[in-house]
């Protein structure tokens, strides 16, 4: 894992990628590495950063240059062994044992006509010598972050935004659109960059930069037709081996040559790939948190800690358990740096933590759960989504009647919060609707009525343009099994836009790698394979994987509630952060610029301290987005509004 940058046709670009480089130290502290070629009337300059894994030598240095390639790379390639030992039988001869160098040379052998076959996650640009071509690649999933900005002719590129923003002086102007998308999500979705000029590379696709001014791009991967191909196996009565698959994926995640460890929140998805690793790694580290007692007591947190330390008894893993007290203050605007853009996912704290933690006991790589839930259905939202269906045949006056109820209910009391209320709220919000509409409503922070109150009523436009983004992706599938439609949806926009994004910026703040064995090519055709009535059976979610599971673990793991992976969010509003809330609302960039109305977010700071609705998500965002924009604002950055 490491940090990439460069430019291409770019004014002063050995000094621009310098600093590139430089913003990304803690992407790769191991070593830095630049370099440069003439290009007609400009020049490319590569630069990187190195977190060594494999090939800890330095014939796995970047930028990588071999006989007219030059490369900058990020990532893992799992497939790495078979792809060497194809090209190494055509007469390739390889210099040393870095997935870098197969990645070379299976582009000088294959072009773009390789990207398909490689598995793992990645970004990358190679410049060819010859031809003056430079081209970036984003992987398939979206698992690695590639940001990129033109002007003119030129072109820079980073694996952060905030290096993008560092070497323009902060004169990037803020997209109002991407910070209307934020409110409504909670985090920005891939489709989307803060800044306007800057993009994200799309997952699976790439871009390729001539010398004559000319850019290309194409696509190599797509997730809709992967969905569609798996609808058509399960059609035809192919059932995955899932336990084989998750095995195989989890055993090459674990290809390294320094140390590798596990999260282990004790939940279904981190226990299942702890103890997969632990029979190919017996005695592997993994890592737990746990937060104040009486910050878990208020926000009625389930006790993961009990099962994490079954799983490593069980399988003999060296756990190690981290209490934090964090001084959120601190932390903050800590975290709004290191995320790039305003994400408003407090579990970006608790993945940083672990990863300090790890990385001061001199662990560089981490196995990480994440993306079972969007792609195997194991979110609450996908079970009250099909709920909400059968909710809706009950007849009109008494769910008017239940509705009316609920609503009087508090969500918390001065000594804790009640969750079940909060869950009934939340379900009682999107019941009714329609399926894309409820869909959109169940996980996002406000409907649209709600987001048009707290705006400056001149985004409007921006809100409709943003909420009918989301209707485009979820009807873009030839799928008829609604739980697929919305783990295709939760593959295409949440798992790219807010949980890898989070994943990776948090994680390499603390200059550590994290891997994700279900965010694999194989697993996730295997995903599509299942109908939604095998991921959801009763009021199982993951039915499918838990199966699976139960060859590993014990059935109290298996089926135990589902924990989140969260922060005690409402008891850090009512205490540590009470006064900043205050202070924003009363006179914060946010409102002092006219983007949030003061009266609708003091509005929520009332019913939410009455106890009456749970606002302390919403409010925990509206911090993250308050100190993003001051930072983005200042200096010479100026915000602009976008009907984009």
């Amino acid at each position: 894992m490491c940090g990439i940058a460069g430019t291409y046709r770019w004014p002063d670009g050995k000094a621009v990628t310098d600093r590139l480089t430089d913003t990304l130290a803690h992407r790769g502290p191991d070593g830095s590495g630049r370099y440069g070629h003439p290009l007609g009337d400009g020049e490319v300059q590569l630069g990187h950063r190195r977190l060594a894994i494999v090939d800890l030598s330095e014939t796995g240095a970047q930028p990588m240059v071999s006989d007219g390639l030059a490369l900058t790379y990020n990532g893992e390639l799992y497939n790495a062994p078979e792809l060497r030992a194809e090209l190494e039988a055509t007469g390739v001869r390889f210099r040393g044992t870095s997935d870098t160098e197969v990645v070379l040379e299976a582009w000088r052998r294959w072009g773009t006509d390789c990207l398909p076959r490689l598995r793992g996650m990645f970004a990358f640009g190679i410049f060819d010598e010859r031809t003056g071509d430079l081209v970036l690649v984003r992987d398939q999933l979206g698992i690695k972050p590639l940001f990129l900005l033109r002007r003119g002719e030129g072109l820079m590129f980073a694996s952060e935004l905030k290096a993008l923003a560092a070497v323009t002086g902060k004169s990037l102007e803020v997209d109002q659109a991407a910070l209307v998308a934020s409110l409504l999500y909670y985090w920005v979705p891939d489709s989307r960059c803060a800044f306007r000029e800057a993009e994200k590379l799309p997952p699976g696709s790439w871009l390729r930069c001539r010398p004559d001014g000319r850019v290309e791009r194409g696509s190599f991967w797509n997730l809709k037709d992967v969905a569609a191909e798996g609808r058509d196996r399960a059609l035809a009565g192919e059932q995955p081996d899932l336990a084989a698959i998750v095995e195989e994926s989890t055993r090459r995640h674990l290809i390294s040559d320094v140390p590798v460890a596990t999260f282990l929140s004790g939940g279904l998805d981190s226990s299942y790939l702890t103890a997969l690793a632990a029979r190919h790694q017996p005695g592997i580290s993994a890592y737990t948190i746990g937060f104040r007692a009486e910050d878990a007591k208020f926000e009625a947190m389930p006790d993961d800690l009990r099962y994490a330390r079954q799983v490593a008894e069980r399988y003999g893993v060296d756990l190690h358990e981290i209490e934090i007290a964090p001084n959120v203050l601190d932390l903050l605007p800590q975290m709004t740096y290191s995320l790039d853009e305003p994400i408003g996912d407090p579990a970006a704290i608790n993945t940083y933590l672990i990863c300090m933690a790890a990385r001061e006991a001199g662990v560089k790589v981490m196995l990480s759960g994440m993306g079972a839930d969007e792609l195997f259905a194991g979110y609450r939202k996908h079970f009250a989504n099909l709920l909400a269906l059968r909710y809706q045949r009950v007849p009109r006056p008494l769910r008017r009647g239940v509705s009316g109820v609920v609503d009087r209910l508090p969500v918390a009391s001065a000594r804790r919060g009640y969750r079940s209320v909060r869950f009934a709220k939340r379900f009682l919000s999107f019941a009714d609707l329609p399926e894309e509409t409820a869909f959109r409503r169940s996980y996002t922070m406000y409907d649209q009525d709600e987001l048009l109150a707290l705006l400056n009523p001149d985004l409007a436009g921006t809100v409709d343009d943003v909420v009918t983004e989301h209707t485009d992706v979820y009807q873009d599938n030839d799928l008829d099994d609604f739980v697929n439609r919305m783990c295709l949806t939760d593959a295409r926009m949440f798992l790219p836009g807010l949980n890898l994004a989070y994943t990776d910026r948090s994680s390499m703040a603390a200059s550590t790698e994290v891997r994700v064995p279900y965010v694999d090519i194989e697993v996730v055709k295997a995903a599509f394979a299942v109908p939604g009535n095998r991921k959801i059976v009763g009021r199982q979610g993951k039915a499918v994987l838990k199966e699976a599971a139960t060859s590993v673990l014990p059935r109290e793991i298996v089926y135990r509630p589902k924990g989140l992976f969260s922060a005690p969010l409402r008891a850090w509003m009512s205490r540590d952060l009470a006064p900043l809330v205050r202070e924003v609302v009363n006179d914060g960039e946010l409102v002092r610029s006219g983007l949030l109305r003061r009266d609708a977010l003091a509005r929520m700071v009332a019913e939410d301290a009455a106890g009456q609705t749970d606002y302390s998500k919403h409010l925990w965002h509206v911090l993250t987005l308050e100190y993003w924009y001051r930072d983005a604002t200042s200096g010479s950055a100026q915000s602009t509004r976008s009907t984009a």
